[in-house]
């Protein structure tokens, strides 16, 4: 198809289909296409700069106002910004930033993510092979951990946890690892959030060892989880306790680094790193160390500073939150209606919900290719979805302004998707 318009949740093509869109832009576009104060923002940012480069220049209002904006809504202990263009270079750049604070040229990911297709972020991403065959040898220090995927974990909490201090023990040591990156929710490896307890555990592995602990919130930020930022479901957000305690670690109990990108900027390419300001010195990051042409360029500064006055005007974390609740009880509703064990699996948080597929006769995994069929039967009935990671899963990303009847709408192409589908199988 190709695109002519798009308003809110729909997209319209050039011979007259309008499409539901579930994906979002593989969720960039936060506000839904074409909010109207992001599009008067960007309008008129375009007719007074369009780009004075951060390295030449320093900064320029669109960016100070960002700032401004990111301030207050990023955890308090997070107060040193980079900005750059897309999520797999702000990736890059997060690891670059840990390896000169620490001196250590390891870095360990998780199974099943995905943290961009540059040669440094495709390193750390295992969601599926696609994404590094024909392209090694990869990025050298680089190791991945098991990740807590519940419905396939053949060992209790602890394992993942204790699988950690193993390769710390065995493959990177302590003293030659800089940092652990994970998304808080895995996005591309099928939506799994991790289970309780987990990322605190982690927190508190990385500060036994003096290892920094990088949020890839590319995917789970901007509201997306039904809160700002993935992570602060579950670790603590420093900004909203009630008195700071002496002891505290300067981290405040959240992460070192957080990634972000996508619904930042609904759509418009701006992504960026926050860290804390004594992990980039001068003295080990000299001005040019950190860079690029088009990095917090004016427009996609301005239109990030108007879709953080949406989200927070419009509270689309609330409604992320209730249209989630009632987009993951339509499909159990649906799941209850099918074969036992096709649909697996039903979770997310917020409007990052993911639906996986498994064995009708025996509730194991479904057979291959089984997820992309109703990807294409979905679009056939003008609906936009997307698949995610090696199983057979689907997700479900819409804008964060969706309302409860296109919801409901969704939630019946995706029934008529899954039933035809499945009478062929």
């Amino acid at each position: 198809v190709v695109i002519a318009s798009g308003e809110g949740c729909w997209l319209t093509t050039t011979d007259g289909r309008k499409l539901l869109d579930m994906a979002s832009g593989i969720g960039a576009v936060s506000t839904g296409h074409c909010h109207p104060a992001v599009v008067a923002a960007v309008q008129a940012q375009a007719a007074r700069v369009v780009h004075a480069q951060q390295n030449v220049v320093g900064a320029h209002t669109a960016m100070v106002d960002l700032f401004d904006r990111l301030s207050g809504v990023l955890p308090s202990s997070l107060d040193q910004y980079f900005l750059a263009n897309s999520g797999a270079e702000a990736v890059d750049n997060a690891v670059k930033i840990a390896k000169a604070a620490t001196g250590r040229p390891n870095v360990i990911a998780f199974e099943g993510g995905f943290h961009g297709r540059t040669l440094g972020a495709m390193a750390l991403t295992s969601s599926k092979t696609i994404y590094r065959q024909g392209f090694g040898p990869t990025m050298a220090g680089v190791h991945i951990a098991p990740y807590p995927y519940c419905l396939h974990c053949k060992v209790s909490l602890p394992g993942p946890l204790q699988s950690l201090e193993w390769m710390l023990a065995t493959q990177s040591a302590p003293s030659d690892t800089a940092a652990i990156i994970l998304e808080p929710i895995l996005g591309e490896g099928g939506f799994v959030a991790p289970p309780p307890g987990f990322l605190a555990g982690l927190r508190r592995l990385c500060d036994k060892h003096g290892i920094l602990l990088i949020a890839d919130e590319v995917q789970t930020g901007a509201g997306r989880t039904g809160l700002w930022w993935g992570h602060q479901h579950w670790l603590p957000d420093p900004s909203s306790a009630s008195s700071p305690s002496s002891s505290a670690p300067a981290n405040g109990g959240g992460p070192d680094l957080l990634v972000f990108a996508k619904g930042i900027a609904s759509g418009y390419p701006l992504a960026g790193v926050a860290t804390r300001r004594e992990l980039v010195p001068a003295e080990r990051m000299p001005p040019g160390t950190l860079g690029g042409t088009y990095g917090g360029n004016a427009v996609a500064c301005a239109a990030a500073a108007a879709t953080i006055d949406v989200i927070n005007n419009e509270r689309l974390t609330d409604n992320a939150q209730e249209r989630g609740q009632q987009l993951r009880e339509g499909l159990v509703k649906l799941a209850s209606e099918l074969p036992p064990g096709l649909i697996a699996d039903v979770r997310g948080r917020g409007l990052m919900v993911g639906v996986e597929f498994g064995g009708v006769t025996d509730g194991g995994s479904a057979a291959p290719r089984f997820a992309t069929p109703k990807k294409g039967a979905s679009a056939a009935r003008d609906m936009l979805l997307l698949t995610a990671g090696a199983r057979e899963s689907v997700r479900f990303l819409p804008p964060l302004t969706i309302t409860a009847a296109e919801v409901d709408i969704a939630l019946g192409v995706f029934g008529e998707a899954v039933r035809e589908v499945a009478a062929k199988q």
